[in-house]
């Protein structure tokens, strides 16, 4: 899929934290998860960073590639937004909205504190790619009942696969509990189209770049 932007729309900085503490759980929309959170943008390298999805899809990499060399046109830098953007992409009928990363901090069972991965996994493995130091949403003070819905991978950075499409019963994630849906965070609750379009084979929301 080739990514053609029309237009872009910036919103500064102020406005994306006012909007994530309207984020609620999918599950619960009257619950407000990031209402009491510490919410700041704030560049951390990727090697401090740890991801709960086990791959990166090489197509949505391919297009998310594409993505941040077309809001170069534009004069934006994906690694870079300084808020977040609305953008109207070429054949695509409703404009999509484009966040920074969003990493939650996380107090593991055995007292590590994690920088978990919560959305914007192919950007950040791109930056991986580029040596960039991204600029990310870093959220503190999660409520402790509301961790993020999978556990940190052990492995880090190294045990990421790259693969063309998720073969049948893949195991994407390690779930903390065995109803793990109760724990997704909704982020169209407060913005509108989160992510860019993708096709069949990306995974759905897991997979979201």
């Amino acid at each position: 899929m080739d990514v053609k932007i029309e237009t872009v729309e910036h919103f500064p900085t102020a406005d994306l934290v006012a909007r994530l503490r309207r984020v609620t759980m999918l599950k619960r929309p009257d619950l407000e998860v990031y209402a009491e959170a510490h919410i700041s943008l704030e560049r951390i390298a990727v090697e401090s960073l740890t991801p709960a999805q086990r791959y990166v899809l090489a197509p949505e990499l391919l297009k998310v590639r594409e993505l941040g060399w077309e809001l170069e046109r534009f004069g934006y830098d994906l690694f870079q937004l300084d808020g977040y953007l609305r953008v109207r992409l070429q054949g695509v009928d409703q404009p999509i909205t484009v966040l920074p990363p969003v990493v939650e901090e996380s107090i593991e069972r055995n007292g590590r504190v994690v920088n978990i991965i919560n959305d914007g996994m192919h950007r950040l493995y791109l930056a991986y790619l580029h040596w960039v130091v991204p600029q990310v949403v870093f959220i503190r003070g999660v409520p402790k009942d509301l961790p993020y819905y999978a556990y940190p991978s052990p492995g880090q950075w190294r045990g990421i696969e790259l693969i063309e499409s998720l073969p049948a019963n893949y195991l994407k994630k390690w779930h903390r509990i065995r109803d793990y849906h109760t724990l997704y965070r909704n982020f169209n609750s407060a913005f509108e189209n989160v992510g860019a379009p993708r096709g069949r084979s990306s995974g759905g929301a897991d997979a979201r770049g």
